[in-house]
């Protein structure tokens, strides 16, 4: 099988939750295909990390740590932004497209012949096909340690069939309602799945019934809950340990060749192992990020008591420093014909709030023009009424997903804004219309969805 046909075989699966009925969301079946597949999560020592925003940054930032200490890291995210191989990394390194179409291929066959045999009532769905692809690949490449980040909730997603050395749940809020819950308790619930009894789990405070659910959940289990709350540094100036907003060059990823200049905070705290002090510069732009990395330090440290070898002062700066994780408030710089661009994957209130903090602190009161597309189940009226005021003009468009809001869907759940929204129907389209209206002196901020953002990336790819 080609990796063309491997793709397109995933992608008819159904994209992410689009076609996914809630009978699928069930580890019995995950166990099932494993156990043909010779269980390779039992191989893979792992941190499993849940959460409603941040999950992704705070695995890119524990892999890079690990990874510049020496150990063969894997790292396990979704969605992805430009290819379906980001999701599987061991080393920074993606699969390759020959090992994902002969592991699609090889999978493929035992979850069909499962389905003959009456041990699977139905075929697995893209996600644990996915997943399924990444356990095998990690344990056939001996890696010594894997960061998984949770696909949606917890309780029930694919990746939650391992035994993780350490848990971690990051900033929890509303999205994803349908399956989830209604409220921050219920999605707690689903979050807090992950916590084994007796395990470690690195979490920070956060909303009050979130908090409940978690802190009941660690002593319901006899968990060990730690904080990551001493890893979070104060940003007044007034403060001992704060030293200043940095600007620095932010490498984007290959595909895009410029190099922006972006704000990110640097400041010194004491590791509690070793008692040491580190430096944190991390190229993750925006205050949100601090609580993210403070996470990813806390964890780090997890490991390290757990005699997981070579991690030291010196790997977790690096590993910080060292820290690629595009499409979140990346910035490319202005060129020829071209304005700045933000692009930023705020897909729900709470990423929207972050953005919008982001904006304000980096551009105060220049002009800025939004590009904008949004998954239909998402809240977009709310984030809509976050970030629209920001805008001069918003051009509401459609990425390419079966999920996605229609631009007048757009336009009329962003009525009570009051801002000028343009309807335009294809992301191509847009971002022309985007481009041509903030021209040299305004910002252009493409954001509201995974899908949209990488889109644009790809575009641009073949443009600037």
């Amino acid at each position: 099988m080609s990796y063309d046909s491997a793709v397109a075989s995933m992608f008819a699966l159904g994209h992410e939750l689009a076609h996914t009925p809630s009978h699928k969301f069930d580890l019995v079946h995950m166990r099932v295909l494993l156990e043909a597949l010779d269980d390779p999560e039992r191989a893979i020592p792992s941190v499993l990390i849940a959460g409603t925003n941040g999950k992704g940054s705070t695995a890119a930032t524990l892999a890079s740590i690990l990874q510049a200490s020496g150990l063969k890291t894997a790292l396990y995210t979704s969605p992805h932004l430009l290819r379906i191989n980001e999701r599987i990394r061991i080393n920074g390194e993606e699969i390759s497209d020959d090992d994902f179409a002969a592991l699609h291929e090889e999978i493929d066959a035992i979850a069909e012949k499962l389905v003959e045999e009456k041990q699977l009532p139905w075929h697995p769905s893209f996600f644990e096909m996915m997943t399924a692809i990444a356990f095998v690949y990690f344990a056939r490449r001996h890696v010594e340690i894997a960061v998984l980040e949770v696909g949606m909730g917890g309780r029930l997603d694919a990746t939650n069939v391992v035994e993780p050395l350490v848990s971690v749940i990051t900033d929890i809020s509303l999205d994803h309602q349908k399956y989830l819950g209604d409220t921050v308790g219920e999605i707690a619930r689903e979050k807090a799945g992950i916590i084994r009894p007796g395990g470690v789990v690195v979490t920070l405070p956060q909303q009050p019934e979130a908090n409940d659910v978690i802190g009941n959940t660690i002593l319901d289990l006899g968990a060990v809950g730690v904080s990551a709350v001493q890893y979070v540094p104060p940003v007044s100036p007034g403060s001992a340990q704060y030293l200043a907003p940095s600007t620095q060059k932010n490498p984007l990823t290959a595909e895009h060749g410029e190099n922006a200049e972006n704000v990110s905070f640097r400041y010194r705290y004491p590791l509690q192992v070793v008692g040491e002090e580190i430096l944190v510069e991390s190229p993750l732009v925006g205050r949100h990020q601090l609580r993210n990395v403070a996470l990813a330090i806390a964890a780090a440290e997890e490991l390290s008591k757990q005699g997981l070898a070579g991690i030291t002062p010196q790997s977790i700066e690096r590993g910080i420093r060292e820290t690629r994780w595009p499409g979140r408030f990346q910035i490319l710089g202005a060129g020829v014909g071209w304005p700045e661009i933000v692009f930023d994957v705020a897909h729900n209130p709470a990423g929207a709030w972050a953005l919008r903090s982001a904006l304000s602190e980096r551009y105060g009161d220049r002009p800025l023009i939004f590009v904008f597309g949004a998954m239909r189940d998402k809240a977009i009226s709310e984030m809509a009424e976050i970030l629209f005021p920001l805008a001069e003009r918003v051009i509401a468009t459609r990425p390419e997903n079966p999920r996605s809001a229609s631009p007048e869907e757009i336009r009329q759940a962003a009525s009570r804004t009051g801002t000028e929204i343009e309807t335009v129907a294809e992301a191509a389209t847009a971002l022309d219309r985007g481009r041509a209206l903030a021209g040299s002196g305004k910002v252009l901020v493409v954001t509201g969805s995974i899908y949209l953002v990488g889109e644009v990336m790809r575009l641009l790819g073949g443009q600037k």
